[in-house]
């Protein structure tokens, strides 16, 4: 999976290179954007800004808007994976939506973890790698869709996405999101409408956590039961011997008494 979705992207590179001369960036700027920013959308989003003829600023701004969602797979994968020490730095560079995707489609740890750190690297290397090939190769691949480097980017995403829908709710969710993305595109900044798409999500999963009946305790309520007869089956058991003893002590008692008594008659 991480060699299959680090290919479509790093191919993808090539074209933000040569966008990126093309728009006026020389070799280094280019290639300074791929391993310090590292996350394409920002990077075209920087680059267009620039070419469109705006300001650094407003490049800046577009680019830190669309690259937020980053902030919120941040959060899942410290709950998944921790790192710790200069392992999460890495991986603060290297969370973007792919890496993220890869680890949280694994069903257990040892496999989110190498999910993770296999395709966040790989890509990063990769992406660093195309750029500069891209850089050099100019205006020649500037246009994406002549090699059809945009098509392989989705259908990355796509073989990600599949393995999830096992179900109608995860459907339902992914229908959901992506009509309030196409609705919110036209009317709100870019970035925007795949935070709103992220927003939506959440409150579905709080609404649906708090829709499920909860299970009943059977269980608990078989075990207190269980209990309390073998409790009962004791006490009984208990009480028998208590008034065993207690009237073989009373039998034992009188015995003595008439045998005390007799010593006297005899006396």
């Amino acid at each position: 999976m991480a060699a299959s979705i680090v290919t479509a992207v790093s191919l993808y590179g090539i074209s933000f290179g040569a966008l990126a001369v093309a728009a006026g960036f020389t070799f280094w700027q280019t290639v300074a954007l791929s391993v310090l920013m590292f996350t394409g959308g920002s990077q075209f989003a920087f680059i267009g800004v620039i070419a469109a003829g705006g300001s650094p600023a407003a490049a800046f701004s577009s680019a830190t808007l669309l690259g937020v969602r980053n902030t919120l797979y941040a959060v899942q994968i410290k709950a998944l994976l921790n790192p710790l020490g200069w392992k999460k730095l890495l991986a603060a560079q290297v969370t973007i939506d792919e890496s993220m995707a890869a680890a949280t489609a694994q069903p257990t740890t040892a496999e989110q973890r190498r999910g993770f750190w296999l395709t966040g690297v790989g890509i990063w290397i990769g992406w660093s790698t195309a750029t500069a090939v891209g850089a050099l190769l100019g205006d020649v691949i500037a246009d994406p869709e002549a090699f059809g480097l945009d098509g392989a980017v989705v259908a990355a995403f796509l073989g990600l996405l599949w393995p999830r829908l096992k179900s109608a709710e995860p459907w339902a969710l992914a229908v959901l999101a992506a009509l309030v993305t196409t609705l919110t595109m036209p009317v709100v900044p870019a970035g925007l409408p795949v935070l709103i798409a992220a927003v939506v999500a959440i409150g579905w999963g709080m609404v649906s956590a708090r829709l499920k009946p909860a299970e009943p305790p059977l269980a608990r309520a078989s075990l207190t039961t269980d209990d309390d007869a073998s409790a009962g089956t004791d006490m009984t058991a208990g009480t028998g011997t208590t008034a065993e003893a207690l009237t073989g002590q009373q039998g034992r008692s009188g015995s003595e008494d008439a045998t005390v008594t007799d010593d006297r008659s005899r006396g």
